[in-house]
């Protein structure tokens, strides 16, 4: 009798799915996307440079979890010259003192050297 009802509560393609205990597809992972601030491409966050906005002042981010008010900008001499003069500025909603402009520049010939 306990068989019977088995059988007529669960069809046999449920049966077989809870013996042989099928997982359902695993979700594709996505990569987070990010905005260059100079010119406006969207890549992979790992392929730009974060730079975050403190209360000492602008400083690269190399984690990413610093707090603060964030940018990014490529690792491209293209991007960084227009970032710092103008769009580096407004994206982070603060003006660039030359201490940190002297900073970025300073960092960025230290990554493109190691690059």
């Amino acid at each position: 009798m306990g068989r019977e009802l088995v059988s007529l509560a669960f069809p046999a393609v449920f049966r077989l799915a809870m013996a042989k205990k099928i997982k359902a597809p695993s979700r594709i992972k996505r990569l987070p996307q990010r905005t260059c601030v100079a010119c406006r491409q969207v890549q992979a966050k790992g392929t730009l440079v974060r730079l975050v906005r403190t209360p000492e002042g602008v400083f690269p981010d190399l984690d990413g979890k610093r707090p603060g008010r964030g940018a990014y900008l490529h690792k491209r001499r293209e991007c960084w010259g227009p970032g710092l003069s103008s769009s580096l500025a407004h994206a982070l909603r603060t003006t660039l003192t030359e201490h940190d402009q002297l900073r970025l520049n300073e960092f960025f010939d230290q990554i493109v050297g190691d690059s």
